[in-house]
């Protein structure tokens, strides 16, 4: 199942595709997948995003962590319309903590995951793969309904249900979230005993003129306070967020 061949030698690892935004969750998500003995086949994409910066970081980190294929692929902005991620309302900046943990905020793309799920689905059961790997994680102020092990567990059930490879039983399709109950400094330690550079991967909504970080969205706050949690300073921002 999933044996490809990388250049001239046949590789009998079974194949796996992750979905790798360039962010430390998916980063460390990868790690995971390499780790348990997968091919990994990671799967970016391009949606109009405004921090596309991720997306270099999404090819710096499939090399470092050692996807065996990285493809990019690109989709009509328009069909993600009205996010702040995607040129709606502005980023917001120094949000609360309990309105980043009770609100769905403004940065949810809509279907995101639905999309890049689907996307991914159809990439692995060409390819022989049957786990498909997702970053998502439901703690630590997770407001996007899109990152919930309910919705994880319904794509799955639909993952073997629309498929031919699912229907005929040739394989059994899994929608894998290994950081779904893990906390956010868990996942900084874990990237640190994975050996992911994180330094190369990209949290930022809403980087500054220069590319730096704005240490100030939510994704940049959450980030800080992870590694701060976790006895640790974040390479891309200093411990209060200095850049």
């Amino acid at each position: 199942m999933g044996i490809k061949k990388t250049e001239g030698k046949c590789d009998a690892r079974p194949s796996a595709v992750v979905l790798l935004s360039g962010g430390l969750d998916s980063a460390v998500t990868l790690a995971v997948a390499v780790r348990e003995g997968f091919a990994c086949e990671a799967l970016t994409f391009v949606y109009g995003q405004r921090h596309g910066r991720e997306v270099e970081s999404a090819r710096r980190v499939a090399r470092q962590v050692g996807a065996r294929h990285h493809r990019v692929v690109s989709l009509d902005p328009s069909l993600f319309a009205g996010s702040a991620l995607t040129g709606g309302p502005a980023v917001p900046l120094d949000r609360p903590e309990e309105r980043m943990a009770s609100e769905i905020p403004c940065t949810y793309v809509p279907a995101r995951n639905t999309v890049f799920l689907a996307l991914a689905l159809a990439y692995a059961e060409a390819r022989g793969a049957f786990d498909i790997f997702i970053g998502a994680n439901a703690v630590d102020y997770s407001g996007y309904p899109d990152c919930r092990p309910a919705f994880i567990e319904a794509f799955e059930r639909l993952a073997n249900l629309g498929t031919r490879s699912g229907v005929t039983g040739e394989g059994r399709f899994r929608v894998r979230a290994p950081l779904m109950a893990k906390s956010k400094a868990q996942i900084v330690r874990m990237a640190v005993e994975l050996g992911v550079d994180a330094s190369i991967t990209w949290s930022c909504y809403n980087p500054d003129d220069r590319g730096r970080p704005c240490g100030r969205c939510d994704s940049c706050r959450i980030r800080l306070r992870a590694f701060a949690e976790a006895g640790l300073t974040d390479p891309l921002c200093g411990d209060e967020g200095e850049v």
